[in-house]
């Protein structure tokens, strides 16, 4: 049977005129902010600023150059005694505190308010939606970064009013006057469930063999989010198997020194090395980019990943639950054994720059550093 349907000709019109706005891009515009675009930063105190009005301070945001942004980071800094302005929004948003202390409140219009105090080194989640304020107690500038999943909210939904004036109230992760950012539950090996973590720099963490030379690791479930975090730290002389998964992980250098390798090609013909110390950051652009971290420094380096969630999903080839995994077994981490011969050398070339010593025997074939760990909280 013959069909009466038409088949409408193409406009002749460029298809460019039919483009429609970033609505994430659009919103950074009318903030009238500072933007970086980079995955590298030896120390977010020294970032320059510009004011950030919504914030009652100064600030700036954060993406990697990738136009696909699961997250950004929000770069604020409260004045000396100052406060923020009272805020709530439909994106979520985790916050470590770089320099300073003060207090935070926390509500939900009908219901009494929620109030912690924080410090430098200090971790927490803003619970969906509700509104929050912070409140600078010290005599200098305190400056926190903030990953945010800002970029996708707003693309999906394209309209600040939603975003920002929305009265919706999600009791379901957030109970007021709970006193939910006190405390937390250890469950399943090593994650903890919280909204507050006095200080990352000190939280007792747990073994993570697979992951490569003495490091030790917590995961973190905040507020209920969608978003994730967890906090690694790997001995002196030391440095974690290089790996890939999903763009947006933020890495907040909490202690130590030393850098982080990034790399696509198996020539490592793109290499990039990023220094690092204590307030640094390195974020993974891409999910075919590998990464590594190295401890040249005299003490212990931790810091805290803050990254995008699966929302119930597996992230692209399932990179999310192979991690520990070798890429010779359908995962995405590079055993020591089958590391580019490149990557040790630039490791002994910066523990002789920084006159450290190599303690990688026990897990680099031909290694003639020291073996292994050497303190009880290293094995």
């Amino acid at each position: 049977m013959a069909s009466d349907m038409k088949i409408a000709e193409a406009p002749e019109e460029p298809l460019d005129d039919f483009v429609i706005e970033d609505a994430y891009v659009a919103w950074q515009r009318r903030e009238e902010v500072r933007v970086i675009e980079d995955y590298a930063f030896g120390d977010l105190c020294e970032i320059e600023l510009s004011p950030w009005p919504r914030k009652g301070g100064a600030g700036a945001i954060i993406n990697v150059p990738n136009e696909y942004l699961p997250n950004d980071a929000h770069l604020v800094e409260i004045a000396p005694r100052g406060k923020s302005e009272p805020e709530r929004h439909m994106y979520e948003e985790n916050v470590y505190v770089l320099s300073g202390h003060g207090a935070t409140r926390v509500w939900l219009d009908g219901y009494e308010p929620d109030m912690f105090e924080w410090e430098e080194g200090s971790f927490f989640s803003i619970p969906l939606n509700a509104w929050y304020q912070h409140f600078n107690g010290s005599a200098e500038p305190a400056r926190y970064v903030a990953v945010t999943d800002a970029p996708p909210t707003m693309r999906r939904m394209r309209d600040d009013d939603f975003i920002f004036n929305n009265p919706f109230q999600f009791i379901s992760r957030y109970k007021a006057g709970t006193d939910q950012f006190n405390g937390g539950k250890l469950f399943n090996r090593r994650v903890w469930e919280t909204s507050f973590v006095a200080n990352a720099q000190d939280m007792p963490l747990y073994g993570w063999k697979e992951r490569g030379a003495g490091g030790i690791n917590v995961m973190l479930e905040m507020a209920n989010n969608a978003q994730k975090a967890h906090i690694s730290e790997f001995p002196v002389g030391t440095y974690k198997k290089g790996h890939r998964h999903g763009p947006g992980a933020h890495l907040v250098i909490l202690s130590g020194v030393g850098f982080s390798l990034l790399w696509t090609k198996d020539d490592l013909s793109d290499l990039r090395k990023c220094d690092w110390k204590k307030g640094g950051m390195v974020i993974v652009p891409s999910d075919q980019c590998f990464h590594q971290h190295f401890n040249t420094g005299t003490t212990r380096a931790r810091y805290l990943a803050l990254r995008p969630g699966t929302a119930g999903f597996l992230p692209p080839h399932g990179l999310g639950r192979k991690i520990d995994i070798s890429i010779k077994e359908g995962g995405c981490q590079i055993e020591y054994a089958d590391e580019n011969s490149k990557i040790h050398e630039i490791f002994e070339a910066e523990l002789a720059r920084h006159g450290a010593k190599c303690r990688m025997k026990a897990f680099v074939p031909g290694c003639n550093g020291e073996y292994g760990p050497t303190n009880e909280r290293d094995t």
